[in-house]
């Protein structure tokens, strides 16, 4: 049987209906585009890259003072309590100098940014570091607060990491420098703390096993009593690498003995410190200054009391009075810009692949 003339007249329009639907554009809700599409073309990146490149070009090295051989302080502390006292910084007078510091154009980097010379300050800014002696319950303390826990809003850890919220530009970083067997005096919590300072940009450094007086121990005791601490540390976060030591009461091993302070080993476990720290008394060389020397870098003592001269508020006047002494970023990492007359104090090869940029 034939199809009849309105059959075959119905096929051919509903062809012609498909056809025209395939053929119409769709609109970008119909047909989105692929993440490739919506990437900027390469003369868009190009062109982003170059005003990145204008903007460290801009930057007036000689109207920022910049000075990437100036002077660094590592700051000294070791308890925040209710007392001032020769080694007890208030809760209120650490805030104090924190605002200080920040008010004054510091901001805080790591220890280990310090010594790899991984500095990222913004242009016209002075990086410092932060480092806290003997891990007292003072330092990193957690409390209960309806039936949570929580950090104590008085403790050093505490108080940073608020100045740090009201300061986004602040910084980051901080050394605790600890000894064996209850670091932070809250034992059932030590892993707790140990994994909040590794996640949060601080630092877990040695201060021996016991706070042992290293200039009195022999090389087998140096070595002993350094790597006992290291092991314990690692008992807790395991593989962590303990890169500095702080040493103890400021006394280091004797003689050639000293190089025991950044290397060694004891009952199969190895330290090697690329970063020791005496106690005191004046702010540390550039890292890539001819006088920089990683195993014995001094510390500013944080203090008002029987700083004889040469504590943290010491030192702040003293780089007001010579800015040029004072580390000015020039707020690019990539390079090392200095002053024309500090030519002759930097070690090229501490620059480790960075350009150093000279300005008259």
């Amino acid at each position: 049987m034939k199809p009849s003339k309105n059959i075959v007249a119905f096929i051919i329009a509903l062809i012609i209906v498909l056809a025209v639907t395939a053929c119409t554009p769709q609109t970008a809700e119909e047909h989105p585009q692929s993440p490739e599409q919506n990437q900027p073309a390469p003369a868009e990146l190009d062109e982003e890259l170059q005003n990145e490149e204008a903007k460290v070009e801009q930057v007036d090295l000689k109207g920022i003072k910049a000075n990437e051989n100036g002077q660094i302080m590592i700051l000294m502390y070791h308890g925040i309590g209710d007392k001032e006292a020769e080694w007890m910084r208030t809760a209120e007078n650490f805030r104090k100098d924190l605002e200080v510091l920040y008010n004054k154009g510091y901001r805080l980097i790591s220890l280990k940014d310090y010594i790899e010379n991984n500095i990222k300050v913004e242009a016209g800014y002075t990086p410092f570091v932060l480092t806290f002696d003997d891990g007292a319950q003072n330092n990193f303390n957690i409390i209960e607060e309806n039936g949570e826990r929580k950090i104590d809003p008085g403790c050093a850890v505490g108080i940073i990491e608020e100045f740090k919220k009201e300061h986004p530009d602040f910084g980051s970083g901080g050394s605790f420098f600890v000894y064996y067997p209850i670091p932070f005096r809250q034992k059932e919590l030590i892993k707790e703390k140990y994994e909040f300072l590794a996640a949060n940009g601080y630092d877990i450094g040695n201060h021996s096993y016991n706070h042992d007086n290293l200039g009195k121990l022999s090389i087998e005791g140096i070595q002993e009593t350094l790597a006992k601490n290291v092991k314990s540390t690692q008992e807790y976060l395991p593989g962590y690498d303990v890169y500095a030591l702080a040493l103890p009461n400021g006394i280091g091993p004797k003689g050639d003995s000293y190089k025991y302070a950044a290397q060694g080993e004891h009952d199969g476990v190895k330290y090697n410190h690329r970063a020791v720290l005496l106690v005191g008394s004046n702010p540390a060389p550039s890292p890539v200054s001819v006088k920089f020397d990683p195993i014995r870098l001094p510390r500013v003592r944080a203090s008002e009391m029987k700083t004889d001269g040469v504590g943290l508020y010491d030192w702040l006047q003293h780089f007001e009075k010579k800015p040029e002494k004072r580390y000015i970023s020039d707020g690019n990492p990539d390079t090392v810009a200095i002053p024309e007359s500090e030519k002759e104090n930097v070690d090229e090869i501490k620059l480790k692949g960075k350009e150093l940029v000279i300005y008259k």
